[in-house]
């Protein structure tokens, strides 16, 4: 095989697929029986604009790049999405300089047509929605993560690439100008030769990176799993909205926001915490009562009794507790003595979005 590509979420499905159509065999390898269990199917589905990455930052070319690519693949193959728009809200005077920052860095990083609009033009897209301003992104959509997943396994399969299922990676060695994939598939052990290999793990991206070899810790490849929890607006609740509403983000993720999925059904989520376990997506009910004052912020007269736990997600972040922004990695280990192994790390949030993009980087880095 010419190219082991580790991981079945929708970035390393649109890498298979990449790769399969510039003709080169690959096999990738997925741990779960059915693909895009994990990042891929635990966010809110946002197709992303670009407001907030720093410029020239991965996230930010990636992100903006990946959105028009998303749109594209999204309306030629039918895959169920909208484009909503978004509205980023400052709840009070003091967070209108933050807004105007953002507007400016949206603007820098292409982001589309970004529009800053006043408390009564807020109510009158949103009547529930109190600001004192708000951005109006209308590039922001929403989209069917695992639809889109999917269309890049059709795609990859049909230029040849393999999907192998339920393999668990044990072990990576490279001799001779090649890799061997160690892996228990279905319990028994088997080895595959590829000439390349790329990292494409998720939440256990910094685990296969230390397979083959390289100090995650001495590198900044360790992932520091962030736990995020979503609670739904319960039947019945007195609230509707039409477009996604995010406050101006404050701390390490961009705040308990709320979304409209395609269905119609609004979600409120996630919030951030650090966590050991990788695999815990259970939510705590108790969560209502500070997930119903923080979105009251912007949505006035919300409680606790309109919320039901929904579902958790957890986030591959490479910034830990207090550190600053963290970029994505997307590096070919060549100075590190692993020529052919491509690492995408810390794939969080705008992943979704940028995945399409960031598989044609890993693509011409194996050209």
């Amino acid at each position: 095989m010419d190219v082991g590509v580790i991981g079945a979420g929708v970035v390393g499905l649109s890498a298979a697929a990449a790769l399969a159509r510039r003709g080169r065999s690959v096999v990738i390898l997925e741990r779960n029986e059915e693909i895009a269990r994990e990042v891929t199917s635990r966010n809110s589905e946002v197709i992303h604009a670009g407001l907030y990455y720093p410029e020239g930052s991965i996230k930010a070319r990636t992100c903006v790049a990946g959105r028009e690519k998303l749109y594209e693949r999204c309306r030629r193959l039918r895959i169920p999405h909208r484009r909503v728009g978004k509205l980023v809200v400052a709840s009070a005077d003091e967070e209108i300089p933050a807004l105007e920052r953002l507007l400016v860095l949206g603007r820098a990083n292409g982001a589309g047509a970004l529009e800053r609009i006043d408390a009564a033009a807020v109510r009158t897209l949103e009547p529930a929605v109190a600001a004192r301003a708000a951005l109006l992104s209308p590039e922001t959509g929403i989209v069917d993560a695992h639809a889109y997943a999917l269309s890049f396994l059709a795609e990859a399969e049909a230029h040849g690439a393999e999907l192998v299922r339920r393999a668990e990676l044990l072990g990576i060695e490279h001799d001779s100008g090649a890799f061997r994939l160690d892996a228990a598939c279905d319990g028994e052990r088997q080895s595959i030769r590829t000439a390349a290999v790329v990292n494409a793990a998720g939440l256990g991206a910094d685990r296969v990176a230390a397979l083959a070899g390289l100090d995650v810790d001495a590198l900044g490849y360790r992932i520091h799993p962030c736990k995020g929890d979503y609670f739904a607006l319960s039947p019945g609740a007195p609230l509707s909205l039409s477009r996604l509403v995010y406050p101006v983000p404050s701390g390490p993720g961009l705040g308990v926001h709320a979304t409209v999925d395609l269905g119609g059904r609004i979600r409120f989520g996630p919030d951030a915490s650090f966590v050991e376990a990788r695999d815990d997506h259970r939510v705590d009910p108790a969560k209502a009562v500070a997930f119903a004052a923080v979105v009251a912020r912007y949505l006035p007269g919300c409680e606790a009794s309109w919320l039901t736990p929904d579902f958790a997600g957890i986030r591959p972040r490479l910034a830990g507790p207090g550190e600053s922004f963290r970029d994505f990695v997307v590096c070919e280990e060549s100075a590190r003595g692993l020529p052919g192994f491509v690492n995408l790390l810390g794939i969080e949030s705008p992943g979704l979005t940028a995945a399409a993009a960031l598989a044609e980087e890993a693509a011409a880095l194996l050209a």
